[in-house]
């Protein structure tokens, strides 16, 4: 299947105004930044968090904890043999013990990354609660799993893909629908 653009569905402006939102959104629902540690799916969410944890700098002037996730030895599909899975590092230099955790990634989709990820911060310790802040929720949800933070909700379908590009991978910010064509 080959994959080609239908519509940029948030341009960098969108983006960054829907982080900013999300990070007040996420002050507010915890009253403040006590406790608060934010952990990034790798790769897309990230690059997410690293910025709602500097946006909360700037507004907070507190560095709330943040570290990284790995979930591909966590994916319910790794034992039927994916083809050469790349294992990334997992990186939370904190106890996750009492936190309130608030778990970051680009698209939600089936709900089994986020799955993969939950079970992958267990591992690390008993948050207080973990909260799910996504910047794009594209529905078809295999799991009962929902957001607490969403950027942008977009309508798809299941021969559509939505891509986020990122200024530190692509040299831009932006989000694109794709419809898989065959070849």
């Amino acid at each position: 299947m080959k994959r080609r653009d239908k519509e940029v569905v948030m341009d960098e402006e969108s983006m960054e105004r829907a982080l900013a939102r999300i990070t007040h959104e996420i002050l507010e629902r915890n009253q403040g930044v006590k406790d608060l540690a934010l952990v990034g799916i790798r790769t897309g969410g990230v690059y997410l968090a690293e910025r709602i944890r500097d946006k909360i700098e700037q507004m907070e002037k507190v560095r709330v904890p943040s570290g990284i996730v790995d979930i591909t030895l966590y994916r319910d599909d790794f034992a039927i043999g994916l083809p050469r899975p790349l294992v990334g590092k997992t990186e939370i230099p904190f106890s996750l013990k009492e936190k309130k955790v608030i778990l970051v990634d680009d698209v939600l989709y089936t709900g089994r990354t986020v799955r993969a990820a939950m079970d992958a911060l267990i591992d690390f310790g008993r948050p207080q609660f973990i909260q799910l802040a996504v910047l794009v929720d594209r529905g078809h949800r295999e799991f009962p799993i929902q957001a607490d933070y969403v950027g942008k909700k977009v309508i798809t379908s299941s021969q559509e893909e939505v891509t986020v590009n990122f200024r530190e991978l692509e040299g831009q910010d932006r989000v694109v629908l794709q419809e898989m064509i065959p070849e």
